[in-house]
C-alpha cells in the first residue's frame, strides 16, 4: 500500500467514526425525547440531521475518489466497500432518529398524555446494538459483530410486544388512537435502527473475512425509511 493511499484510508476511517458519533448522539437524544416527552430535545435531533447528511455525502465522494485514483485491491478494496455501506447505514440511522424525534414531538405536545407503554427496554437494546456496532467497527472485532446478529432477534421481539400492547390499548380506548399510532411508528423506527446496526455488523464480517453474511443467514435490512 502506498503512503498516499494509507493516509487517505485513515482519513476516511476517522471521518466515518465522526459520523458514527453524531448518529449515536442523535439516536440517544431521539429516544430520550420520546421517553421524557421533551420537545426541545426532539427539535435538536431534527435540526442536527443536516450535518449527518453532509458528512455522508463527503465520505462517499472521498471513497469514490480513492477508488478512481488508486484502484485498491483485496483488503483495501473491501475496506472501502465496507465504508460505503456503513456510511449509508449510519445516514439511514440518522433518518430514523429524526422520525422518532418527530413522533416524540407530537406526543410531547399532548401535555395530559401519559405514555401507556414502557419504551425503555427496546430503547436500551437498540442503544446497546448501535454502541456495539460502532465498537466492533473501531476495533475490527468479529466476535462482537457476530454477537450483534443475535441481539437483533431480541429487538424484533420487543417491537412486536410493544405493538401488541398498543393495539390492545387502541381497541379499548379509541380516543388514544392518534397518540398510540405515533408510538407504534416510533417502535418500528427503533426496530429498524437495530436492523441497521445488524447491517454494520455484517459489513464488518465481510471486511475482515470476505464472507457475505446477509443473504445466507439474515433478511435484507436495507429497507426504505418510512
Amino acid at each position: 500500500m502506498s503512503k498516499h493511499l494509507e493516509r487517505d484510508l485513515k482519513h476516511i476511517e476517522k471521518e466515518l467514526l465522526t459520523v458514527g458519533t453524531l448518529v449515536e448522539e442523535a439516536i440517544n437524544k431521539a429516544m430520550t425525547s420520546l421517553i421524557d416527552k421533551n420537545e426541545e430535545l426532539a427539535n435538536e435531533v431534527i435540526a442536527g440531521d443536516k450535518k449527518i447528511d453532509a458528512k455522508e455525502v463527503e465520505i462517499e465522494e472521498h471513497c469514490l475518489k480513492v477508488l478512481a485514483l488508486n484502484q485498491p485491491l483485496a483488503s483495501d478494496l473491501r475496506f472501502i466497500i465496507t465504508v460505503l455501506k456503513v456510511n449509508n447505514d449510519l445516514e439511514r440511522m440518522g433518518d430514523h432518529a429524526v422520525n422518532i424525534a418527530k413522533r416524540a414531538r407530537h406526543i410531547a405536545r399532548d401535555e395530559g398524555l401519559v405514555i401507556p407503554v414502557d419504551f425503555r427496554p427496546i430503547a436500551e437494546s437498540v442503544r446497546t446494538m448501535v454502541s456495539k456496532s460502532l465498537d466492533a467497527l473501531v476495533n475490527v472485532d468479529i466476535r462482537l459483530a457476530k454477537k450483534i446478529l443475535e441481539d437483533d432477534d431480541i429487538v424484533d421481539e420487543q417491537n412486536k410486544k410493544m405493538i401488541r400492547e398498543l393495539i390492545a390499548i387502541m381497541k379499548e380506548h379509541p380516543a388514544s388512537i392518534p397518540s398510540c399510532m405515533d408510538m407504534v411508528s416510533a417502535s418500528k423506527q427503533l426496530e429498524r435502527v437495530g436492523d441497521l446496526a445488524t447491517n454494520i455488523a455484517e459489513d464488518i464480517i465481510f471486511m475482515v473475512e470476505g464472507d457475505v453474511v446477509r443473504h445466507r443467514a439474515h433478511r435484507i435490512h436495507r429497507d426504505p425509511v418510512r
